[in-house]
């Protein structure tokens, strides 16, 4: 099973729009992601994101490509500051591959709580677009598998 965790991509300000849309570059960037995605032969199950409208954007980008009849689910337990222990994104995904579009702090605090289980110590540093890819070992412990950002595809 692999859960690939997603930093929505650039969004406008605060001060320009409160809903904070993605940019045009933030469009670009999720689009090249996804591109690479479909040709790595990635699909999901599942794809969640936190109903902040930049997340849904970039979970709609992503899995226009990866999983084009996915019906996307919204969580309310994967908004910036949430707790990761809180979310049970393994509960309704019967095994199944993955997709969670979220915001930081949480999605680099989720990623440290499923690999070393202390959300406090971070492992990876995201960029706006970013996937992290954790597989879960015959062991029953998450391990990362890859990470890409959007600048390293061109």
């Amino acid at each position: 099973m692999k859960i690939y965790l997603v930093q929505h991509g650039e969004a406008v300000a605060k001060e320009v729009d409160p809903e904070r849309p993605l940019t045009g570059q933030g469009i670009q960037d999720v689009q090249r992601v996804a591109t690479a995605l479909k040709h790595a032969g990635v699909e999901v199950k599942r794809a969640i994101h936190s109903g902040k409208l930049r997340a849904k954007q970039t979970a709609e980008i992503l899995a226009a490509e990866i999983a084009p009849m996915l019906q996307l689910e919204t969580s309310d337990l994967i908004n910036p500051n949430d707790s990761p222990g809180a979310f049970d994104f393994q509960s309704a995904s019967g095994g199944g591959d993955t997709l969670v579009v979220g915001h930081l702090p949480f999605m680099a605090r989720l990623v440290s709580q499923l690999v070393i289980g202390d959300d406090n110590h971070m492992l990876v540093t995201y960029q706006p677009g970013s996937v992290v890819c954790l597989e879960l070992a015959e062991t029953g412990n998450w391990q990362i598998n890859w990470m890409v950002r959007p600048e390293l595809l061109g």
